[in-house]
């Protein structure tokens, strides 16, 4: 009788040790199931994330789209600013090479290329290059007293700063 108590209790431990292995084991799983729900969080909201920052860049790059063909034309303009001032009378050449500047600065006006103002204001870095400074006891400190090339941004990005000259 003995030896069958001992072969019921040998029987019910290996049973208790299955259900606690089975136990441990759903535990482990529970536990890596959790894992991964996080870590599929986690991807998606990477993947979310990129999304938007691609579709920010390509809005921008969009945004920006005419920008170096902007910059090609500048020196255009300046080319036909030098001219116009080079002209001493009015003339047929002169009213002609004016039809044509204001065209162009219309058109640039109709892609937000607008110039920077900056004659008798104050210096600022972000949209004046200073490349000279003069001492003028008639004019404040740190005023812009001379454009040496006109400055332009484009929709809201400085696209070329004014060269200028600015007061001591």
């Amino acid at each position: 009788m003995e030896e069958e108590i001992n072969v019921e209790k040998s029987k019910q431990e290996k049973k208790k040790k299955k259900e606690d292995k089975k136990s441990i084991e759903i535990e482990n799983l529970k536990s890596e199931i959790e894992g991964l729900k996080e870590k599929n969080i986690r991807v998606t909201a990477e993947m979310v994330n990129s999304l938007r920052r691609k579709d920010e860049e390509v809005s921008r790059m969009l945004k920006y789209a005419n920008e170096s063909l902007i910059l090609d034309i500048l020196p255009i303009v300046d080319n036909f600013e030098r001219a116009l001032s080079s002209f001493k009378e009015e003339s047929n050449e002169k009213k002609g090479i004016v039809m044509i500047y204001n065209s162009l600065i219309n058109t640039l006006e109709k892609f937000e290329v607008k110039e920077i103002d900056a004659q008798g204001k104050e210096f600022d870095p972000s949209y004046h290059q200073a490349v000279m400074q003069e001492e003028d006891k008639t004019k404040e400190s740190n005023v812009i007293i001379e454009v040496m090339q006109k400055g332009y941004t484009y929709k809201d990005k400085v696209i070329r700063p004014a060269m200028v000259k600015v007061n001591k």
